[in-house]
């Protein structure tokens, strides 16, 4: 089940500066709440973020979402109310083509973020790829439909 799926802005540091504050797109997804699920799940959250395509902040505001993964998850498990020992969080980046006649491709990119707690604190992130049979399962969640 879809909690929310809009842009989701995180503080940074440094006081008055703000350092490193941004924002991303935020899909949420609590499996256990699937009437359909018949095994429980350890880690029923799904949190899918990613860059927002064509953000127009200034130069200065823009912080891609990889730089500043520990901010954002500890922000989704503050806002949401979320122990982070049940969540899984994962970057989204969809595919992209470039060149003149867009012949060439980046193809889309799905990273699991382990993260290392230090209280409530997310810190020390490390990437690996997302693979099935989760990456099915997000798939399928993220795909848009009407």
């Amino acid at each position: 089940m879809k909690i929310f799926d809009d842009v989701l802005n995180w503080d940074g540091y440094g006081g008055k500066f703000n350092l490193a504050a941004g924002r991303c797109r935020l899909r949420l997804f609590d499996l256990s709440r699937n009437k359909t699920a018949g095994v429980p799940l350890l880690k029923p959250i799904i949190a899918v973020v990613s860059d927002l395509p064509g953000d127009r902040q200034p130069a200065m505001k823009k912080v891609s979402v990889r730089a500043c993964i520990s901010h954002v998850a500890t922000t989704i498990v503050h806002r949401f109310k979320i122990d982070h020992n049940r969540m899984v969080l994962i970057e989204y980046y969809p595919r992209e083509t470039y060149g003149r006649a867009s012949e060439k491709v980046i193809p889309e990119k799905y990273d699991v973020v382990d993260l290392k707690w230090h209280g409530d604190k997310a810190l020390f992130p490390g990437w690996r790829p997302l693979t099935p049979p989760l990456l099915d399962i997000v798939r399928d969640l993220i795909a848009d439909r009407p």
